[in-house]
């Protein structure tokens, strides 16, 4: 089992629903964020956040799920196809955890 993280830019946020459909993924949460930048070159991938000229907030959406491998690797090449086919500067952005140990 693993944990999928999704964030994206409110805007996107009709278009998540279809793509944890296409990639046969049926349960999935999401919520409403702000997310932050403060111009530090030391983010998890340099530039999580498009525009780098001043400190800013921009509302959000956060999506996970916890599911298979396979489901997830679906799901990975879907935010990348709709990332190749949007013109904006701001990408939904994925990031996979191992889960070690849950309980029910």
């Amino acid at each position: 089992m693993k944990l999928l993280i999704i964030t994206s830019v409110q805007e996107y946020e009709k278009y998540l629903p279809e793509l944890f459909k296409k990639a046969e993924i049926k349960q999935f949460s999401s919520t409403n964020i702000k997310g932050y930048n403060s111009t530090d070159a030391d983010t998890l991938t340099g530039n999580w956040f498009s525009s780098a000229d001043d400190d800013y907030e921009l509302n959000s959406s956060l999506y996970f799920t916890f599911t298979s491998a396979e489901l997830i690797e679906k799901m990975m090449e879907q935010v990348t196809e709709f990332n190749l086919k949007i013109n904006g500067q701001n990408p939904i952005h994925a990031i996979v955890l191992g889960v070690e140990k849950f309980v029910n």
